[in-house]
């Protein structure tokens, strides 16, 4: 009860929470109003069917399905962010906005908005041609595309605007958050369908095993976000002419980047979804080989996996200016030189800790696949490791994050 009446006193967090509902309502309304000219019941049939849809459906929370307002959803605007943050690696102008502090950061946001509008245009002009065959008859093809664009394009920008509202006035990191409500916006679709598979003479205990297996990932999850290395950092400090010596730690989580690299990895591969109806061939080699249980599909997404982790490894974490920054300030690591001996050891760390963390991201987005092929229940194919990963992830970064607003509030007020 006291928690409860203490998070209730807590006006700063009460405002964020209840702005943080406020937007996904709104994106939840946005999600429901479809774009005119399109036969909804047909589109719908289309997505029932296609497994492969109906994934790239749920990154969406079903705005696709409808060809809603919000259909690209936040998309753009990751694929945006991914675009840019391997070009600051590349171009040293864009490296010095990044080190620039607060105004450079603002100005490389900025750019990263305009890419992501440009971004939005092309795959609403792909997404209105690929759904042509879906239009009322009575509907001009042309009108149609060039109102269609405008609209998915203005919906694009205000769910990307939604979101940074929600990093800025409400609580976790607004992208992550609105494809985790896009996510959970559809799981009574696979637990209704699960019902009509059990309904229809689907075995209960196939069922019941694909559950265990979702627990588990569950649990998994939990632990490998949570899970890091602590490396022992000593610091010596001269007072009154004694020296004396105080120990620290320098944690190092498992994975470094989060739930990131694989909401990065899944921006990435639904590009050819979305471009599987331009053209019917590409269309009948992304339905047969670029499945989401296909060999394929999984191998370029561990792959994708790994590649991400290293890399957001290495934009966030500067071994050479960690090393530095400790011997600076006194501190040192038990049996190495200050300096690049340090830095080559912080670095190996880092190395041995993103390969077990990429490895561990990998398999719990394959085991999913692999269980619904052993038990046979593919009621849940699109919802698989990527979601529990991302669900559980973001889940437990706003939960860290209500803890750090609740722990300042106590500092502030004394307690």
């Amino acid at each position: 009860m006291s928690s409860v009446l203490g998070f209730l006193t807590n006006k700063e967090l009460v405002r964020r929470l209840l702005f943080t509902l406020l937007i996904v309502v709104l994106f939840r309304v946005g999600s429901h109003i479809p774009v005119p000219g399109v036969d909804i019941l047909r589109l719908n049939s289309l997505f029932d069917s296609n497994n492969v849809l109906g994934f790239f459906n749920l990154f969406s929370g079903g705005g696709v399905k409808r060809f809603s307002v919000f259909a690209l959803g936040i998309l753009p605007y990751i694929n945006a962010s991914i675009i840019f943050q391997l070009l600051v690696v590349a171009v040293p102008r864009l490296k010095e906005l990044q080190d620039d502090g607060e105004a450079g950061r603002r100005e490389l946001a900025q750019y990263t908005r305009y890419l992501a509008v440009f971004l939005s245009v092309i795959q609403a002009l792909v997404m209105s041609v690929g759904f042509k065959g879906y239009i009322l008859p009575n509907i001009s093809l042309l009108f149609f595309i060039c109102y269609s664009v405008v609209i998915l394009v203005a919906g694009s920008s205000l769910v990307m605007w939604l979101g940074e509202l929600v990093s800025e006035k409400g609580i976790g990191n607004g992208a992550s958050l609105l494809i985790l409500v896009g996510i959970v916006s559809q799981m009574p679709v696979y637990f209704q369908n699960t019902y009509l598979f059990i309904s229809a003479g689907g075995g209960i205990l196939n069922v019941l095993a694909l559950a265990a297996i979702f627990l588990f990932l569950i649990s998994c999850v939990v632990v490998v976000q949570q899970a890091q290395r602590r490396v022992a950092i000593g610091y010596s400090r001269k007072a009154g002419g004694r020296v004396s010596l105080s120990r620290s730690y320098l944690p190092f989580r498992l994975i470094q980047g989060g739930v990131m690299p694989v909401i990065f990895s899944s921006a990435v591969l639904q590009l050819p979804f979305l471009l599987s109806k331009l053209s019917s061939r590409f269309g009948d080699f992304v339905s047969n080989s670029y499945r989401y249980d296909s060999f394929l599909y999984n191998f370029l997404f561990c792959f994708m996996i790994f590649f991400f982790s290293y890399f957001y490894a290495a934009i966030t974490f500067n071994p050479n200016e960690i090393a530095e920054n400790l011997n600076k300030h006194g501190g040192f690591i038990a049996g190495l030189r200050p300096g690049s001996e340090t830095a080559e050891f912080l670095d190996s760390v880092l190395s041995r800790l993103t390969l077990v963390g990429a490895v561990l991201l990998s398999l719990i987005s394959v085991v999913p696949v692999v269980g619904a092929s052993l038990t046979k229940v593919t009621t849940f194919i699109g919802l698989g490791g990527t979601a529990i990963l991302i669900v559980v992830g973001v889940t437990m970064d706003i939960v860290k994050q209500v803890e750090t607003l609740s722990v300042n509030r106590k500092y502030e007020n004394g307690i």
